[in-house]
């Protein structure tokens, strides 16, 4: 009776140790895939057209939409913008594109 409890036991622990391996395999997956949904949204952002009124995105600064769309005077074209600095998403700002120079 004594071994039948200890391979209860024994069988027990091995099933709660698999279920642990299991559970933490399926949290390292769902985060990979989380990341490349990120990295996929982000390209996605960066590649998005620059319209005259323009709605700053995650993870965007003002060099980067500056960069993105021509426009080298977009604090002097916002005067709502205080701080440079303080830009956030879903901040609504104006956009002049420059004309694509050719080199």
């Amino acid at each position: 009776m004594k071994k039948s409890w200890a391979l209860i036991d024994a069988a027990s622990w091995g099933i709660g140790v698999a279920l642990l391996v299991l559970i933490l395999i399926g949290s390292v997956s769902a985060n990979s895939v989380s990341e490349e949904a990120d990295v996929k949204g982000m390209s996605q952002l960066l590649n998005r057209p620059c319209d005259e009124i323009y709605a700053v995105g995650e993870g965007e600064t003002l060099h980067t939409i500056s960069d993105k769309c021509g426009d080298p005077f977009i604090l002097e074209r916002n005067p709502h913008i205080n701080d440079p600095d303080d830009v956030f998403p879903g901040l609504v700002i104006k956009i002049i594109s420059s004309p694509a120079r050719k080199l």
